[in-house]
């Protein structure tokens, strides 16, 4: 059943009736039952929150803590069952090997290279690299320049998403997909112990091996690690539409999902076509955004490295400047990871101590 009732336009995103703005309030992140409300005002434009539901925003680059080690020095910043999210830095190899037992992680590369060393052998990262890496692999790293990563601990198996219609191909093809060939590891005259630290349950354990432990000399299979960069994502668009979200759709876990917003053509194809994101309420998901690279002209005064949570329950959209900005913009020029949860996050103490306390004020901004 559809129902049509009061002033609305035939097309959503597109022709919206003058004095309204569109408001998309749907379920199951854009796959569900949907309806489009035509307000006579943004449902941003508050003048006052209170309680602890509201838009928050922060820099990874001022988490406290980070550095150093791979594990102890890896800073968490939201959190549910199903999810992890932190950053980690690195400057030296790891001087231990790692296996999470607790999870999938993915690796998002967001400055520097290096190598990562893996049961299945090593590849060479670099920035813009996503590096998914199964649940119970044996890993290393060794940075050959200072690494930030952005780490998604995943409880859930991370798969690709069906691309449906578009085909198996669209946004990149399965080709581009890096995995390693394994590899002799170096020797180390003398060496008499290595150690293996594993993850399970939150807490570590070490396992000790008197021989180099990644020595599988080969594999076959289709469950290994992944090796995807952004620089081979091909953005669906349209000139005429405004897409959601879910079609820059790049991994898939059980309760969560992985987009990547890349340069793109804005619709420029009809003048009444939306040219920047559609208010809504994250009915069903929370939604996270890390800006990664780039002129993020959809939100003001954020940078790279920055971090947008937006919460279920509460509204969301293009802020003010952004509206006016996309009037003359063609194209976009930002690079960010999203992810999107369906069960609800939690700040982590870190985050909370970093966090802008006006961010929801953003939109009050004329």
């Amino acid at each position: 059943m559809h129902y049509v009732k009061g002033r609305t336009t035939r097309q959503a995103h597109v022709d919206i009736p003058e004095g309204t703005v569109e408001e998309e309030f749907g379920r199951r992140g854009f796959f569900g039952r949907v309806s489009h409300l035509y307000r006579t005002e943004p449902p941003v434009n508050w003048v006052r929150l209170e309680g602890e539901l509201r838009p928050e925003a922060f820099s990874t680059s001022e988490l406290p803590g980070m550095g150093g080690d791979w594990l102890q020095g890896r800073v968490d910043f939201l959190y549910n069952a199903d999810v992890t999210l932190g950053m980690a830095r690195l400057t030296e190899p790891m001087p231990y090997f790692f296996r999470n037992a607790d999870g999938d992680e993915i690796l998002f590369v967001h400055r520097g290279a290096g190598r990562l060393e893996t049961d299945f052998g090593p590849l060479a990262y670099r920035k813009g690299d996503y590096l998914v890496i199964p649940r119970g692999t044996v890993y290393r790293l060794a940075p050959t320049e200072p690494t930030s990563f952005l780490v998604i601990e995943s409880a859930d198996e991370v798969e690709l998403p069906d691309r449906g219609l578009l085909g198996k191909h669209a946004l990149f093809d399965p080709d581009v997909l890096n995995v390693p060939t394994p590899e002799a590891p170096p020797a180390e005259p003398g060496r008499t112990e290595w150690e293996v630290k594993v993850k399970r349950q939150g807490r570590l354990s070490s396992v000790f091996y008197p021989f180099h432990p990644l020595n599988v000399v080969g594999w076959k299979g289709d469950l290994t690690v992944w090796q995807l960069n952004v620089a081979d994502i091909r953005p669906v668009s349209s000139e005429r539409y405004h897409l959601p979200p879910p079609v820059h759709g790049t991994f898939l876990m059980r309760n969560a999902v992985v987009c990547t917003f890349l340069p793109r053509p804005l619709e420029v194809g009809d003048p009444g076509a939306l040219r920047v994101p559609f208010y809504h309420a994250n009915i069903d998901f929370d939604e996270v955004i890390f800006y990664h690279d780039g002129d993020f002209f959809s939100r003001a005064g954020i940078g790279a490295g920055m971090v947008t949570f937006h919460p279920q329950g509460i509204h969301h959209g293009p802020q003010p400047q952004a509206v006016k900005a996309s009037h003359t913009k063609e194209r976009t020029n930002e690079q960010a990871v999203m992810v999107d949860t369906r069960r609800p996050l939690q700040l982590t103490e870190a985050a909370r101590r970093v966090a802008n306390p006006d961010y929801w004020k953003s939109w009050m901004e004329k």
